[in-house]
């Protein structure tokens, strides 16, 4: 049921173009929609927008997903770790470090109090330690999770027979972990403790569950197609049904029963959301299997071109969100609309998010040398040195 091209012997999978859209655009949409609930006053509509806004906070978890799928179809059976580790890191290092550097720089420029030159390189170093700010977490996660990689692929190749007991295993893990988190560290003083121990958004051992159902779904995505196809209307139903769930969940009994602050409240690390996401992340790759059979008998020009491009730029457009919402951040506090009309904009809010992301990233990839910014590198000049040195020396030896 794979629908693939085969380029330079590598599978070209339709399905995870698809989810890397999807959540590239929920990300988007996610981040848009607390710059609107910034500029709310509080009332029912404020808190109406919050608690629909976690139906969608499986993004994170889908690209965590995604990595372990892509990670395993790539590097499964080969095991040059230290090629793999060099090529993962140069390709996320830079641009992380890039754009920290250039958003303080831009933040500077508007006026924001938070950032000053005086204070830059201190600053700088510790937004970049923690992936404090811009929304850049996720990349510290992702150097994280290819540090485990190597680690998680020998736990599958030494157990050959128990794949699934090692997907449960990791479930159980992740569940009693994340109610760890909600119910006892949160009575615990953590001051002490290490940053990385205590901020668990960046610590890639609270998403360690997802990577091993990326990896335990793409070593068996025909026989994880067929049971979800079996039992799509099921799950579809237990999908709605435990995304309203998210909303009692959020409302009801984090703010009102156990009256949690606003982050505890929406904190991902949550028994419930656990399985919430598992149930989300299924539906989401069955749904990204039949948008890959649909490519197979032909898609409208216009899609399949807006699909290519998205993909394409997808990582540049998560690193240059910031710019986007800035400027959707600032005509929101020009213009002080009321709730409701904030509410209604804010589809056309997220467009402009994405028009922006989308622009500045497709700049970046069509003029060097700028594509190493967005991991698209577009300018090999040792590369071509070495081309024209070779050159040379072949027309050197036949002359």
């Amino acid at each position: 049921m794979i629908n693939s091209n085969t380029t330079h012997n590598r599978q070209h999978l339709y399905e995870i173009d698809f989810m890397r859209v999807f959540f590239t655009l929920g990300v988007l949409f996610n981040h848009t929609v607390n710059q609107f609930t910034s500029a709310m006053t509080v009332g029912n509509a404020y808190y109406t927008v919050r608690s629909m806004r976690v139906m969608f906070h499986y993004t994170r978890m889908g690209f965590i997903f995604i990595s372990g799928i892509v990670l395993t179809l790539t590097y499964f059976k080969k095991h040059d770790w230290p090629k793999f580790l060099k090529k993962r890191f140069g390709g996320s290092v830079w641009p992380y470090l890039f754009w920290n550097a250039l958003l303080m720089s831009l933040m500077i420029l508007v006026g924001n109090s938070n950032y000053s030159l005086d204070s830059f390189g201190t600053k700088y170093f510790t937004i970049v330690l923690h992936g404090s700010s811009f929304y850049l977490y996720y990349m510290l996660l992702v150097m994280q999770l290819y540090l485990l990689f190597p680690f998680i692929v020998y736990i599958f190749h030494q157990f050959p027979n128990s794949h699934k007991r090692i997907l449960l295993l990791s479930l159980l893990t992740q569940i009693l972990f994340d109610f760890w988190i909600k119910y006892g560290m949160s009575q615990l003083d953590t001051s002490s403790w290490s940053y990385w121990l205590k901020a668990t958004s960046i610590n890639i051992f609270a998403y360690q569950f997802y990577i091993f159902f990326g990896v335990y779904t793409w070593l068996y995505h025909e026989k994880v197609y067929a049971f979800l196809d079996r039992n799509i209307k099921k799950i579809a139903f237990l999908a709605v049904l435990m995304a309203v769930g998210m909303i009692i969940y959020y409302r009801i009994w984090n703010q009102q029963i156990l009256a949690l602050d606003s982050d505890h409240a929406l904190s991902l690390h949550q028994p419930y959301i656990v399985c919430y996401d598992t149930v989300m992340l299924s539906l989401i790759f069955w749904i990204g299997k039949k948008y890959a059979q649909k490519q197979s008998q032909g898609l409208p020009n216009w899609l399949q071109t807006v699909v290519d491009k998205i993909v394409k730029v997808s990582f540049g457009m998560y690193l240059s969100q910031t710019i986007g919402l800035l400027i959707v951040s600032t005509l929101l506090k020009i213009f002080l609309l009321p709730n409701w009309l904030l509410i209604a904009l804010i589809p056309v809010g997220w467009l402009l998010v994405i028009f922006i992301s989308f622009e500045v990233s497709w700049l970046c990839y069509k003029i060097p040398p700028f594509g190493f910014i967005i991991g698209r590198p577009n300018w090999h000049p040792f590369k071509k040195l070495a081309i024209l040195l070779k050159t040379t020396s072949t027309s050197a030896k036949e002359s």
